[in-house]
């Protein structure tokens, strides 16, 4: 089995994209979780395995390219499936009184923080990726029962749409789609830093 030091590019580099585009893809997937780690082994679509071992601190991204062979008409890439998040609604709150609107913000920031969890505010909504088991954070929610604050979980897919690329590394590590403009692995072509 071979071993994958390195990434060669991502499918969202336009020039990339079209170097791959005449062959067959196999994609490794991934949970943001596993992702976020720099040495692993995977299956593929394919049912092959996969060994991985980057630098440390390289940060893998949806649509790195392992391996791509025009030759064979091959090309590897990993695809990073997201976690779902919990979104509270805080847009009921608008209605009311300032000291209301701070008690409220306060208390759910306090119910958020008290478990460590990282949030993005936008708007009158606020992102909190599972860090935790969904019950888990389902639990804490019900029992602290923040009033005029509704909160439901959607699907890490849903929500990328809304953020700005530096949120969505907050939420997910870097594993969104627009998320390769800050990388941390070195690429060869065109748009690396």
């Amino acid at each position: 089995m071979n071993i994958h030091t390195e990434i060669l590019g991502n499918l969202h580099d336009p020039e990339w994209a079209d170097k791959v585009r005449r062959t067959e893809i196999e994609t490794v997937g991934l949970d943001q979780w596993t992702a976020q780690k720099s040495r692993f082994v995977a299956r593929s679509d394919r049912d092959r395995e996969y060994a991985v071992a980057l630098r440390r601190h390289t940060q893998l991204l949806d649509g790195d390219i392992l391996e791509y062979s025009p030759e064979t008409g091959r090309t590897v890439v990993v695809r990073i499936r997201l976690s779902d998040v919990l979104v509270a609604d805080l847009s009921a709150l608008c209605a009311h009184e300032p000291e209301t609107i701070v008690r409220i913000a306060f208390e759910l920031g306090h119910a958020v923080g008290n478990q460590h969890w990282p949030a993005v505010v936008r708007g009158t909504k606020v992102y909190i990726p599972l860090t935790v088991d969904r019950k888990v954070m389902d639990s804490v929610m019900r029992t602290h029962h923040i009033e005029y604050v509704d909160y439901s979980f959607q699907p890490g897919e849903e929500v990328i749409p809304y953020l700005a690329p530096h949120e969505i590394r907050r939420l997910f590590g870097g594993t969104g789609p627009d998320a390769d403009v800050h990388h941390h692995h070195e690429h060869t072509h065109a748009h690396a830093h």
